[in-house]
């Protein structure tokens, strides 16, 4: 498979999901995004707090914008916290600094998209992603 299609990037929010459902999370939300960095497929279980899609979908959206896991995207910050600060006014703001947001590759390296969790903890919100990009037979590569 070379491209992340609706199927795959449901059998990705299933898996997170269930990966939450398994390790007793608080309720998750989840975006997929394509390569170009446009919402392939969103979910958010019932509960989820007013703005978690958003910041679902900032983790990812940061990892594409800046070709790195939110992981390292959160040690910039720490380490570079005016870069990260400029690159999130260019992008108006939508930059989540902080690891759930996790990049997708697919057997031959090729970049297909990113998934965003939130609503647990930042590393549990990446592990789910993570859980959901394996079980899509794809590559997660969190930073």
């Amino acid at each position: 498979m070379t491209d992340l299609t609706l199927e795959a990037a449901r059998k990705i929010i299933d898996a997170a999901l269930a990966k939450g459902l398994e390790k007793k999370l608080n309720p998750l939300a989840v975006a997929v995004l394509d390569a170009r960095g446009a919402l392939k497929a969103f979910a958010a279980q019932d509960g989820t707090s007013l703005k978690r899609g958003e910041i679902a979908h900032g983790k990812a959206y940061g990892a594409l914008a800046l070709g790195m896991g939110s992981r390292s995207i959160f040690k910039r910050a720490q380490e570079q916290a005016y870069f990260i600060g400029a690159v999130n006014s260019l992008v108006g703001g939508a930059l989540v600094p902080v690891p759930g947001g996790v990049l997708v590759f697919n057997g031959s390296g090729n970049l297909l998209g990113a998934v965003g969790i939130s609503g647990d903890t930042s590393d549990n919100d990446e592990a789910c992603a993570i859980a959901g990009i394996d079980a899509a037979g794809f590559t997660a590569n969190p930073g």
